[in-house]
């Protein structure tokens, strides 16, 4: 309050216009070295436009960031779509491949049976002709056996013919 006393004094008894506005001009001098900081002051209307242009962008940023979100939703929608088309699209190989299993199994399993049938008939066959051989050989033996007689019996004869011969002589 003094120093606008002391203005007022300094005003009143400036004796001309020129002396007076020198008084002001120190005064205003007086009062920027006070308080440097004044011209930087934000005024009513600087906030104002600050709010509006922060409101603006704020705007601006939810705007972008609605667009952004329906951006991803959409790149989300397509990719639940393309896994869906995925995951069916391998289903159907799955079953694809089930059905070619099966029908492998299926024909290996004729396979394994016709080979049986094979094996069975060609084992019948070979103890069919085994068995004709083993009574081949026993007809053979037993020929033989006889051919062994027909020889052994006379030879006996003649052993015994000779063994008493002998005793007869000694």
């Amino acid at each position: 309050m003094t120093s606008a006393v002391a203005l007022y004094e300094a005003l009143s008894t400036a004796p001309d216009e020129r002396s007076r506005a020198r008084v002001i001009a120190e005064a205003f001098e007086r009062l920027e070295d006070r308080y440097p900081h004044l011209p930087d002051l934000a005024t009513q209307a600087h906030v104002r436009e600050a709010e509006l242009r922060l409101q603006k962008e704020i705007e601006q940023i939810r705007a972008d960031l609605r667009a952004t979100e329906l951006r991803l939703q959409q790149e989300i929608e397509q990719i639940r779509a393309d896994l869906r088309a995925t995951e069916l699209r391998l289903q159907q190989e799955i079953e694809q491949i089930r059905a070619e299993l099966r029908a492998t199994e299926l024909r290996l399993q004729q396979e394994i049976e016709q080979i049986r049938a094979e094996l069975k008939a060609d084992i019948e066959h070979v103890r069919a002709d085994l068995t004709l051989k083993i009574e081949q050989l026993r007809g053979d033996i037993a020929q033989t056996k006889i051919d062994l007689l027909k020889w052994l019996v006379p030879l006996m004869f003649a052993q015994v013919a000779a063994i008493a011969a002998l005793v007869k002589l000694l």
